[in-house]
């Protein structure tokens, strides 16, 4: 995108609709068609879509014409098991290439791809699982054995377990199933007609309070991904791009399976966790072109220093983007130094379905801010009451708050990859719309030239003595200091302020905790941000809870502060 106001005054969703190219002979619009199949079948049949980078040291190059006859051999395979369109396959598994066989040859049944964090434990897996209706679930042996064998018993929806690396003979109760890459011809496999509107992908949220929710996406989400993929993260055909982010979540999904595929890119695949020399040996050795990534393994990478990164040829590297949590201003700065490269922060959620609001190429980046929004999707913040509902006038319409003032951030529903519902849940879904917008739970300003900035979740925010307090502000403040490599800020309840703000800090190596480095941290948040909003409390913590997406868990921290039960957190804990 050269220049952002002329994009968004000529945007609009069918132009965009008419850069893919639909089923042949008009019979709808299947992903799997549009990020395997199309090219398959053409000019880029020869070229690499996946490059795949074992954990041990393996190496597998995946072409789209294999990918293609691979994900077709896959959708022959439920074919055979009697899978129905609309019915839903699990997949449970690392990063490695059936996964992504396993996605397209899903969607190519017409049946719905619900993908599954690879690290939780036995209870979030079976709860996903009953409630989506799972009939196949796609694993690997070990997977089954440690984490799917102990509740197989309470799952009586669930037919069929393909196994990847299954025995011979195979696991009581499963199947064994390898993809061979050199099959049949795509041609072999006919994908039905398929409505823009057919259920395609069911991503359910972390469930951080009450009942996990089945987020619905369709198949019309992909005109979102091949839009944000080119406006926004600037993808060109000849492209290497590294979405560092597992499939078992939304931008694994979007970005590291749907998006670059659609685009005809070479896609990298590491199926190792994260190492900060084997992040930049793979961003030298694969040449990365494009590198989307999370704020958190961005701030790991910092704590090595600007060296660790300058002892590496980046040199290919042109784009690099962060989602996930917001961006932190000193982040930026480390990536023009370390990277040579600004770093761009973009903002959406599971909801949203793809990037709704970001720093873009063409556009000079405000550290901070989330960015801008997407041509074709219209965002504004509302104005709250003091209860911290939406004000809604007498008209009916939601009350759009002034710059600079807080408020709701909220979508004007209508864009393709928008959920379309929770499974099971209207109420649940309809509650998330207000005087015409979507509710996004999050809150921002905007400042007077349409940058928005990320204030924190409405549920997240701290009342103090009066006082609304964003923990994302506190948080950044604190990560100025020298010593901090993370912080996590909570509000702790105070008999006289109602809340007190508390942080928990991280400290960067060659820093050790003392009482005269706290009341430093405490001086230096005071000086930044007035003794209203500056921690009352620090403490130091070497290991904050993480999502497995890399967020840090603010209300295992409110729990253990409460010394309230903190919920099935350890797999997620683990995976941060």
């Amino acid at each position: 995108m050269a220049d952002y106001e002329r994009e968004r005054a000529r945007f609009s969703w069918e132009r965009e609709r008419e850069r893919l190219d639909g089923l042949p002979a008009g019979r709808g619009l299947n992903i799997a068609h549009e990020a395997v199949d199309r090219h398959a079948s053409g000019e880029r049949a020869d070229h690499v879509a996946l490059r795949w980078r074992g954990r041990r040291g393996e190496r597998a190059d995946l072409t789209y014409g294999q990918l293609g006859r691979a994900s077709s051999q896959f959708a022959r395979t439920l074919e055979t098991l009697g899978l129905r369109a609309g019915e839903r396959v699990f997949l449970l598994l690392p990063r490695r290439p059936e996964l992504y066989v396993a996605a397209f040859g899903t969607l190519k049944r017409r049946a719905v791809v619900c993908p599954l964090f690879a690290a939780f434990g036995p209870e979030p897996i079976r709860e996903r699982l009953a409630l989506g209706t799972g009939r196949v679930l796609v694993t690997t042996s070990d997977l089954y054995r440690r984490r799917v064998l102990p509740v197989r018993d309470r799952l009586p929806d669930l037919r069929h377990v393909l196994l990847v690396d299954g025995p011979d003979p195979p696991l009581t109760g499963t199947l064994t199933w390898g993809p061979v890459f050199d099959g049949p011809g795509t041609e072999d496999y006919r994908i039905d007609d398929t409505d823009p509107e057919d259920m395609a992908l069911l991503h359910f949220t972390s469930g951080t309070t009450g009942t996990p929710k089945g987020a619905v996406h369709v198949h019309d989400a992909v005109v979102s991904h091949e839009a944000t993929g080119r406006l926004a993260l600037d993808l060109q055909p000849d492209d290497v791009f590294w979405c560092t982010a597992d499939p078992g979540w939304v931008t694994g999904t979007s970005y590291g399976i749907v998006a670059p595929l659609v685009h005809g890119v070479t896609s990298v695949v590491d199926e190792a966790e994260f190492d900060a020399e084997r992040w930049y040996e793979l961003l030298e050795r694969e040449r990365v072109t494009v590198w989307y990534t999370a704020p958190t393994a961005l701030r790991m990478l910092m704590r090595g220093g600007e060296a660790a990164a300058r002892a590496h040829d980046l040199s290919a590297l042109r784009f690099v983007a962060s989602v996930g949590e917001p961006l932190n201003p000193e982040v930026i700065a480390w990536g023009n130094e370390a990277l040579g490269l600004p770093i761009h922060d973009n903002w959406w959620q599971t909801e949203t379905g793809g990037i709704a609001i970001a720093n873009y190429r063409c556009m000079d980046i405000r550290p901070g801010s989330m960015g801008r929004p997407l041509p074709g999707i219209d965002a504004t913040v509302l104005a709250r009451d003091d209860r911290g509902e939406v004000v809604v006038g007498a008209d009916g319409r939601a009350v759009e708050a002034a710059p600079g003032a807080e408020g709701e951030l909220a979508l004007r529903p209508g864009w393709p990859s928008m959920f379309r519902g929770y499974l099971g849940d209207d109420a649940r879904y309809q509650a998330c719309f207000a005087g015409g917008w979507y509710l996004t739970g999050d809150l921002a300003r905007t400042d007077e030239d349409g940058y928005f900035w990320f204030v924190g979740r409405a549920d997240d925010v701290i009342k103090s003595a009066g006082h609304l307090i964003g923990p994302f502000e506190v948080e950044s403040t604190l990560l100025e200091h020298p010593a901090v490599a993370e912080a996590g800020v909570i509000g702790k309840p105070d008999p006289v302020s109602g809340e007190i703000v508390k942080a928990f800090v991280t400290l960067r190596p060659g820093y050790a905790p003392s009482e005269a480095l706290r009341l430093d941290l405490v001086g230096f948040a005071r000086s930044r941000l007035g003794p209203a909003v500056a921690p009352r409390e620090i403490a130091f913590d070497a290991h904050l809870p993480h999502t497995g997406s890399g967020k840090i868990m603010r209300r295992v921290l409110r729990a253990r502060e409460l010394g309230l039960p903190q919920g099935d957190t350890s797999t997620l804990e683990a995976a941060g």
